[in-house]
């Protein structure tokens, strides 16, 4: 038994120090050389301050913001150390309740909105993190944000989409909007030109 103890630990320390540190800081350093960005977070900066990650969907609540999908992570929304979705299947009344409860707030920031209200603006992605809106959700919400931020509507109009994003080659899906990008360029629109 004795002369196991010594092989085995051998195996067990080189194991730990192949897996535990050689590995994750090769992959670390690949991921650093081939995607800097995304490695780094995909972190956007302005005036030397990070404001979001275009991975990680952002709360705005704010009728002058562009909303993003509902998050289903706790204790707070789209919390990135507590990633997953709600589980509620499609004849679960808790859901139902949560998308009425949903598409009484959009109705109550627009009253004047009588179109459909998009299915992603009142259900959560699988992640709860989802950053991107679809092209039907962005659209919805241009009349309140042109609104309450004094614009014309179809300046926001463009900006929603200037910032439209393709769906991604050989996946399923429909163009995009970034809504944490959308809002940044919406502030930056309403900035005072120099």
């Amino acid at each position: 038994m004795k002369g196991l103890i010594r092989p085995v630990l051998v195996v067990f320390l080189a194991l730990s120090v192949l897996t535990g540190i050689a590995y994750p800081l090769l992959v670390t350093l690949v991921a650093r050389v081939a995607f800097p960005v995304q490695a780094a977070g995909s972190l956007l900066m302005r005036g030397g301050k990070p404001v979001g990650s275009t991975l990680i969907g952002q709360n705005f609540s704010d009728p002058k913001y562009f909303w993003g999908r509902p998050s289903a992570t706790s204790p707070q929304p789209y919390n990135a150390l507590n990633s997953g979705g709600s589980n509620l299947g499609p004849l679960n009344p808790a859901l139902a309740e949560a998308v009425r409860a949903r598409i009484e707030v959009l109705r109550a920031a627009d009253p004047a909105n009588a179109a459909p209200v998009p299915v992603d603006l009142v259900t959560a992605s699988a992640s709860g993190l989802d950053p991107h809106l679809s092209i039907a959700g962005a659209r919805f919400q241009v009349a309140r944000v042109a609104r309450v931020r004094g614009l014309p509507a179809d300046q926001v109009q463009r900006l929603v989409d200037r910032t439209a994003q393709p769906r991604q080659p050989g996946l399923p899906g429909e163009p995009t909007v970034n809504v944490l990008l959308l809002n940044l360029a919406l502030d930056e629109a309403a900035m005072p030109q120099r």
